[in-house]
């Protein structure tokens, strides 16, 4: 039995029905109508739920962000903020003279900055997929940045840029290539 998701085809199939009985109807006009008979107002409508991804009958997880141990809130600004470009989303103290614990973020990456001594272990290592990394590659170079100029490895079946902040965390900025 067909529904909604082979509404391409049935609009096809309504098509060549009426062509073979001399009406003829653009493929546009078909799609209208086919939606119409699922109940939706307009093609555009029924093709964002055929494009809508159905939901899974497990747990669905969400992005992971990983907790980045720091010491120094100056210096991890100075790398995070100035650096690589991140920006602060909000920060958080229990109180005057207590640990900083800060949401950071670029381009959908976001990470968690603490200073609490038991949130993460200085010295870890994570691995950021994402896009464009000569370019980004290039930005960070141009910064200037006295500690580091990171330079672009190709690993073969990907493009890598390491970086290392100020407590020894490490970040693996990594391009799939096609």
């Amino acid at each position: 039995m067909r529904d909604y998701r082979d509404a391409k085809t049935m609009a096809k199939t309504l098509r060549e029905a009426l062509a073979a009985r001399t009406i003829e109807i653009t493929h546009s006009e078909a799609l209208e109508i086919v939606a119409r008979q699922f109940g939706v107002e307009t093609w555009n409508i029924l093709s964002a739920k055929i494009e809508a991804k159905p939901p899974a009958s497990g747990p669905q997880f969400e992005q992971a962000v990983p907790i980045v141990r720091i010491f120094d809130v100056a210096k991890a600004h100075e790398f995070y903020l100035g650096f690589l470009g991140f920006s602060v989303d909000w920060e958080h103290r229990y109180g005057d003279n207590f640990p900083l614990y800060t949401q950071v973020s670029r381009g959908g990456l976001r990470l968690h900055l603490s200073e609490h001594a038991g949130d993460a272990t200085p010295g870890g290592n994570m691995v950021v997929y994402m896009k464009g990394i000569r370019g980004f590659q290039k930005e960070l170079i141009g910064k200037d940045y006295r500690y580091m100029k990171p330079g672009l490895e190709d690993e073969g079946s990907r493009w890598e840029v390491t970086v290392t902040d100020p407590f020894q965390n490490r970040i693996r900025f990594m391009e799939l290539k096609d």
